[in-house]
């Protein structure tokens, strides 16, 4: 088995999409780095690359098998054994797995690039790991509001993937409430030219209409209306003080 030493990993917990496992020059110096004395390093294919970087289900039992208490971590000058915790690559993506004890993988972090061309040279010249997957883990994901396509996320950065989720989080609230006259308020504020039109909508018109204007892409457009919608939510405000640095501010 093939070993990486003294691997800086910055772990993004629960994560079920690979666009927010952020890439070494999306870090931030307030992220939780930490050293990985050893951890197994696997080539695998494509295909299980993509279901364990992009899904939260259970990992295949014989590769947990092969990485079982083989990871060390330290702390305070600590060696510390991992239960399940390696590094994977398809030949082309690269990430580290800690499932925490579980047997899904709970946190993962991409490496920093001087690693990531230490595995490139370490896996040139071998094969791929035979992982048997069923059919339950190679089925299409579905996305959604909570959880959305990487095409609506294609080319942002950190931040503005953040405050993209916020702003779903926040459309997706308005879809609970269904309030027609809250809807149709928020569908004006964004295409205000468009007032006559939305006030003939009923609520699932209006709501889809705005989604769908909304979905694509990030403008200063974006950026005012989520911070208006976050306005007096608590919850909403917490998030969008810790991408933006202050709370909204009051009209």
């Amino acid at each position: 088995m093939l070993y990486l030493h003294d691997v800086w990993v910055n772990w993004f917990e629960g994560e079920e999409n690979g666009y927010n496992i952020c890439h070494f020059h999306e870090w931030r110096k307030d992220d939780g780095i930490e050293l990985l004395d050893q951890v197994p390093l696997l080539k695998i294919s494509a295909a299980l690359f993509n279901y364990i970087e992009n899904d939260l289900s259970e990992l295949p039992k014989t590769l947990l098998n092969d990485v079982f208490q083989k990871a060390f971590t330290r702390k305070n000058h600590e060696r510390i054994q991992m239960d399940y915790c390696f590094v994977i690559t398809d030949g082309t993506g690269i990430l580290a797995v800690d499932t925490i004890g579980y047997h899904i993988p709970i946190r993962k972090s991409r490496l920093i690039p001087r690693q990531e061309q230490i595995v490139y040279d370490m896996i040139e010249n071998h094969s791929e790991l035979d992982y048997t997957f069923g059919d339950s883990q190679t089925s299409a994901k579905e996305y959604h509001i909570l959880s959305p396509s990487p095409q609506f996320m294609n080319g942002l950065t950190r931040k503005e993937r953040q405050l993209k989720q916020l702003l779903f989080m926040a459309l997706d609230q308005l879809l609970t409430a269904k309030n027609t006259a809250e809807i149709r308020y928020w569908y004006t504020e964004w295409a205000p030219e468009k007032y006559a039109f939305i006030q003939e909508m009923n609520f699932d018109h209006a709501w889809l209409g705005l989604y769908e204007e909304m979905k694509d892409g990030w403008t200063d457009k974006h950026l005012n209306i989520c911070e208006n919608l976050v306005k007096g939510q608590p919850f909403f405000e917490k998030l969008w003080e810790m991408e933006v640095g202050d709370s909204p501010s009051m009209l």
